[in-house]
């Protein structure tokens, strides 16, 4: 099925993602392995590091035209600041950014999550092909309807 992903992935556009560090948390190993493998599965990839505000990650989306949003979060403010994205993306008229979270988030969170506008929630320890995968997923779903409608 790997192989057949990447196949269909070749005529595809490249995605443009934008990892980002909200708040201040101070732990970057994750992004930078989430990064690279998307990297590696071809997409254009922006990591903006550490210590970085809603309106920071929201400008740096715009500016790189992003498709995707990949907020990856440990301190434990994702209740605050992953919503204040979702709300700022969609005030600039960037609603159509994918925003995904990552990070320890605790499962009775997700829901509200989803709920306030994030498309997908992956704990720690989520292989990066389920990663690559789920992007691709949204992106083509997104695309779709966008063509469609």
């Amino acid at each position: 099925m790997v192989a057949e992903h990447t196949a269909k992935s070749e005529s595809r556009r490249i995605i443009r993602v934008v990892v980002a560090k909200p708040g201040l948390d101070g732990h970057d190993r994750g992004a930078r392995v989430i990064a690279r493998a998307l990297r590696d599965a071809g997409m254009e990839v922006v990591y903006t590091g550490l210590h970085q505000t809603p309106e920071d990650i929201v400008n740096t989306c715009l500016q790189e035209d992003a498709d995707v949003c990949a907020l990856s979060i440990l301190s434990g403010a994702h209740m605050a600041l992953v919503p204040r994205v979702v709300q700022l993306l969609k005030e600039r008229g960037a609603a159509d950014i994918i925003v995904m979270a990552g990070g320890i988030i605790p499962e009775d969170d997700v829901p509200q999550l989803l709920d306030a506008g994030v498309a997908s929630v992956m704990g720690p320890g989520t292989p990066t092909d389920n990663i690559v995968q789920t992007i691709h997923a949204l992106v083509d779903e997104r695309d779709k309807a966008a063509s469609s409608g």
